[in-house]
């Protein structure tokens, strides 16, 4: 979940270059960073608590050509100085930066302890620079001892060590990703692609069970248990830097939000054949399991609704944190659909690992092309959203449940069908994100930004969109929210609606409408603040957002007013959206 970069090469700048990086990457980790370079053959290593964006390259002045940092999201140990990383070895050669969890830390401390090592944080990471250490005592080789000390290692890792000596970096993971760039004048290696996309393109995936060592000049991939080389092919990312900046927009996540214009139709434009292919293989299997996460988990909850409706097949939701006990359904006929926006969520990988060892079929729905899911699944497809840098999910979730809902209307052979319902519903959104609407709903937010507690509620698809609703005005607002399915009120959380609080209506012009009204009416009736979104307005609402009808796709549509609401709720609260406490954007660990 922590952002991790490092440089080798030709250039004297590296200190600079990784601080630069690690700004493009505070969306994986925030609490605090540090940067490692080598300073006249030793390690010089600067770290502090708090966010790296705030920091000139004027302060790291080093001229070095090896270098590595971090920003970090704490798991093992407080938010400190001493926990934050780069973490050294006793003699300064050697720096580590560390994402994962390495689980038997305490067991390989107390034997380093005994063997003459100290230790200063809390951390699970500062064992590895001081293991490495331990086993350069019988070999020279910096990749060998490292490769040695991975053995060791249980839980999920991906670390980047720096070693001063032989002025190598040395990248491994099990778990957790890293990516190679292949610049003019050396190489960098990361947790993810924009901390060096202005200075690359070209990369190089870093595959679970491999490691990486490269001196600036020469690369070399190996299998990290056996050390057989691996050859590996560069490919050409199709991103662009302006994608992954924030333009005009104050934050990430508003210029996002706003992205969705086109996006959804971003990914409603997928091969043809490719998705008659997966819905074949929806229709053919013999139970098909729809897992992901947080965000990713309502767009699978609202897809159980899209199979039912439009291809009429049963589909069942887990969230993939929870799959673990759903192994005893799986057999080979059976299929897992995966969903993620980064590609690297700890628990959807776990659950591909359990479908696997079924012999089941993984079909996978993700935003980043060549992620460790998108590789490892059966079936791939790409949402096509572009970089999503705002910690809160908003494109990727539109673009995830188009995706699936081009899938459901192929099942039933109306492929053309769901692409003309789905190209005329990103029309409407384009239409809809204008700045009149935009400033609408800022002018709610102000509205009720006081307020500390805020109910939403839906029907059908809208119900996991009351759900994601909820996460999203929590996870930047700091409100307390709730989602609801609108019957289930009146048996236990309509005893919380009181006088002036804000409750939310998703609504749409379907089967479900009246019941969905009629909820909305019994919360009114005990005081509530009723915001409808909806395409008609109601005499229950007090304030009505309004939406296009999209028929099918309103799940899509109703969705993005509350992102908005949400955005402006933090703004107005003086919170960082883009960048809110506790969260990173990538949850690599379980």
């Amino acid at each position: 979940m922590c952002g991790i970069f490092g440089y080798v090469g030709q250039r004297n700048d590296a200190g600079s270059l990784v601080i630069d990086g690690l700004k493009n990457l505070e969306y994986r980790g925030y609490d605090s960073w540090g940067v490692a370079c080598k300073t006249n053959g030793k390690v010089t290593i600067e770290k502090e608590i708090g966010k790296i964006s705030t920091v000139e390259r004027a302060d790291f002045a080093q001229q070095c050509s090896l270098a590595a940092g971090h920003t970090r999201w704490a798991t093992h140990g407080g938010v400190t100085k001493l926990n934050a990383h780069p973490h050294a070895n006793s003699n300064q050669t050697i720096a580590v930066v560390h994402n994962g969890i390495i689980e038997n830390y305490q067991e390989i401390r107390e034997g380093l302890k005994q063997k003459g090592h100290s230790f200063v944080s809390e951390t699970d990471s500062e064992i590895i620079p001081h293991l490495i250490e331990e086993y350069m005592k019988e070999t020279d080789d910096f990749a060998s001892a490292a490769r040695r000390a991975c053995k060791d290692f249980d839980g999920r890792f991906g670390f980047l060590a720096l070693n001063t000596e032989s002025n190598t970096l040395v990248a491994a993971r099990r778990g957790s990703p890293l990516i190679v760039g292949v610049g003019k004048d050396g190489y960098f290696i990361a947790s993810d692609i924009p901390a060096f996309m202005e200075h690359t393109k070209l990369v190089q995936y870093l595959d679970d069970g491999e490691m990486v060592v490269t001196d600036g000049t020469n690369i070399i991939f190996s299998d990290l248990e056996t050390g057989e080389e691996i050859q590996k092919r560069e490919i050409e990312i199709t991103w662009s830097v302006e994608q992954a900046q924030k333009g005009e927009f104050d934050h990430f996540m508003l210029k996002e939000i706003m992205d969705q214009k086109e996006s959804v139709a971003r990914a409603v434009n997928q091969n043809e054949d490719q998705i008659i292919t997966l819905a074949e293989a929806i229709n053919n299997a013999q139970g098909t399991f729809l897992v992901g996460c947080g965000t990713a988990a309502k767009a699978c909850m609202a897809a159980e609704y899209f199979f039912s409706v439009i291809a009429e097949k049963h589909v069942n939701f887990a969230p993939a944190s929870e799959f673990k006990l759903y192994h005893h359904f799986l057999k080979p006929e059976s299929l897992l659909i995966v969903v993620s926006q980064s590609g690297e969520t700890a628990d959807v990988l776990e659950a591909m690992k359990i479908a696997k060892s079924k012999g089941s079929k993984v079909l996978a729905i993700c935003n980043v092309e060549g992620s460790t899911i998108d590789r490892e699944a059966d079936y791939s497809l790409l949402i096509n959203a572009g970089p999503e840098r705002a910690v809160a999910s908003t494109k990727a979730l539109t673009g995830q449940m188009a995706v699936l809902m081009l899938i459901a209307y192929a099942m039933n052979d109306k492929l053309r069908e769901g692409q003309k319902l789905l190209l005329e519903t990103s029309s409407k959104i384009n239409d809809m994100l204008n700045p009149r609407y935009v400033n609408f709903i800022e002018e709610l937010a102000e509205k009720i930004q006081d307020k500390s507690d805020l109910f939403i509620i839906g029907k059908s698809w809208n119900y996991p969109m009351a759900l994601e609703s909820a996460i999203k005005i929590q996870e930047v607002s700091y409100v307390h929210a709730e989602g609801f399915a609108g019957g289930e009120l009146k048996h236990g959380p309509i005893a919380l609606i009181e006088e002036g609080t804000p409750c939310i209506a998703l609504v749409g012009n379907d089967e479900v409408k009246a019941d969905i009204i009629s909820n909305a009416i019994e919360l009114k009736a005990r005081g509530g603040f009723i915001v409808g979104v909806a395409p008609e307005n109601n005499e229950v609402f007090d304030v009505w957002i309004k939406v296009p009808d999209a028929g099918t796709a309103q799940a899509i549509v109703n969705i993005i007013p509350v992102q908005a609401l949400a955005y402006f709720l933090a703004v107005k609260r003086g919170k960082d959206p883009d960048m809110p406490r506790n969260l990173a954007k990538s949850v690599t660990v379980k």
